[in-house]
């Protein structure tokens, strides 16, 4: 990390640590953090989603020109509100979430 300063070195570290303390189902788990000299990049190695995420459901449904099931809404809004209750009882904020 030497192209970081000392602030952003410690944010990364930070990051890591964050990453490895969420355990829950419905969140994408962190498997293991190295850094790599030749690219001097930090890797964050985490759980791969074999089902893939939302956005690529919604593509498909939409090729298909299909719409979810009102059952299929509630099991998602379900995992999303169980993941996102897990990170706000760690006070961690998803920096990710859109409202549009």
């Amino acid at each position: 990390m030497q192209n970081l300063s000392e602030r952003e070195q410690q944010n990364a570290i930070n990051e890591v640590r964050i990453l490895a303390s969420i355990h829950n189902e419905n969140v994408i788990s962190y498997k293991e953090a190295f850094y790599d000299k030749g690219s001097q990049s930090l890797c964050i190695i985490m759980e791969y989603a074999n089902n893939g995420d939302l956005y690529k459901h919604i593509v498909k449904k939409q090729k298909s020109e299909a719409f979810f099931t009102e059952n299929e809404i509630w099991m998602i809004f379900i995992q999303v509100v169980i993941g996102l209750n897990s990170l706000h009882k760690l006070n961690i904020l998803h920096r990710d979430l859109k409202v549009r």
